[in-house]
């Protein structure tokens, strides 16, 4: 059975969209134990890699994309537990010409059936890129921010993908520091017509993370930013994540259920 293909979108810059890809791969392939491939979809400005400690991949999407390589030798496996297929950092000047958008969708559906669940890392611009990106997608999720302009992009977002007819699971609501100037989850919710699945909150710890370039649910498992992005992925597999052990053993111990 061919596995999910789930795009990450935003119209916007700077809201934690590569940062919820990387954490998201790591919580579905460490927590639940589910084979995954990210993909750098960014393929003008990728930053996917960069999270990741990946800078001088041998082959990438772009070689994918133009045909200069088969998709299973890009893809490579990870320290994190799931495997990648990054963007060129320096393409070359063939590469920076415009791809056909239904191409990303047609090379992945050579690998999808030996993946639970593919991750596309959009372009945060509206262009055949973020196209890409949809079409390719089973369905879409849209990471927006507490605040009015970011919240217009997310509109425009959730409108382009209704017109693609690219289904939208739901909107993750990142950075948040519950302050009572930020918009609320139904101030969102009501203005998209889309579910907010996730809230993660703003958190120092996924900076530190990503300056070692490891996902944060990997670095600091315990922390709440880590903590929602496993939600997340319970979310998106249906399943609840396994009990730690030594957790069982003291519920066990106390006779706690």
């Amino acid at each position: 059975m061919k596995g999910k293909t789930i795009g990450v979108i935003s119209i916007k810059g700077g809201v934690g969209k590569t940062t919820l890809v990387s954490n998201l791969g790591a919580a579905l392939a460490n927590k639940f134990k589910k084979k995954v491939l990210l993909v750098d979809g960014n393929v003008t400005a990728p930053n996917l890699g960069l999270h990741l400690g990946v800078v001088d991949a041998k082959h990438s999407l772009h070689d994918v994309l133009y045909d200069n390589t088969n998709i299973s030798q890009a893809i490579q496996k990870t320290e994190h537990g799931f495997d990648l297929l990054t963007s060129s950092l320096a393409p070359t000047k063939e590469q920076k010409k415009s791809i056909n958008p239904y191409k990303l969708h047609n090379r992945l559906s050579q690998v999808k059936e030996l993946y639970d669940f593919i991750v596309i890392d959009s372009s945060p611009n509206l262009n055949d890129e973020m196209l890409s990106t949809m079409i390719a997608s089973d369905e879409l999720l849209v990471v927006t921010g507490p605040d009015y302009p970011t919240l217009s992009c997310t509109m425009q977002a959730v409108k382009t993908a209704k017109e693609k007819k690219t289904p939208i699971a739901g909107l993750v609501l990142n950075k948040v520091r519950n302050k009572k100037f930020e918009l609320s989850v139904n101030d969102i919710e009501n203005a998209t017509g889309v579910p907010v699945l996730s809230v993660i909150r703003d958190n120092v710890k996924v900076l530190e993370a990503l300056s070692s370039t490891k996902p944060a649910v990997l670095y600091s498992a315990r922390n709440k930013a880590s903590l929602a992005y496993i939600e997340l992925a319970g979310k998106i597999t249906g399943e609840k994540p396994p009990i730690r052990k030594s957790l069982s053993r003291v519920k066990k111990v106390f006779g706690i259920s």
